[in-house]
């Protein structure tokens, strides 16, 4: 069927490009509206990484992933929105960290590149090959950034 080929890519292309916008115009209206919430700081990074986890479970099954990238990064949420969980737990909100944007950032892009290298006239084998890259450079932002969570969130084990 249509929607097994490059119309599916297009149509998920589409939905999570939109998706991805919708987060990040969110995020700045209450940034520059001066309405951001502990609620916000903790659920904003919470839907990111829902999006972009499913995303990137869904190129496994594409053979457009690594599996074993999509594992390292889903044990890096996993451990870091438990740590925040537990931080807030104390009295402490962690807004996520500009290490942590640019890994969301790469993760979206890595997603767009595979997803749309399938469409017809397009090189093709150009945007894998970015998305590939992007992917690696997700992979590199993914672990300094939970690096950097559990180095700057020191005292929020203090009780272990």
């Amino acid at each position: 069927s249509l929607w097994h080929g490059w119309a599916g890519d297009l149509a998920a292309l589409l939905v999570f490009i939109v998706a991805s916008l919708t987060d990040a115009l969110d995020g700045h209206l209450a940034r520059s509206r001066n309405l951001v919430t502990d609620f916000g700081k903790f659920m904003d990074p919470l839907v990111d990484k829902m999006l972009v986890t499913s995303a990137l479970i869904a190129l496994v099954a594409m053979d457009r992933v690594f599996a074993w990238m999509v594992i390292i990064i889903l044990a890096r949420e996993f451990a870091i929105t438990g740590l925040r969980t537990i931080a807030v737990e104390k009295g402490i909100v962690l807004a996520a960290s500009p290490l942590g944007k640019i890994k969301t950032t790469t993760q979206m892009l890595a997603v767009c590149f595979l997803l749309i290298y399938t469409l017809p006239c397009l090189p093709n084998q150009v945007f894998y090959v970015i998305g590939q890259v992007l992917m690696y450079l997700a992979l590199f932002f993914t672990v300094w950034s939970g690096v950097d969570y559990i180095i700057k969130c020191k005292e929020v084990f203090n009780d272990c």
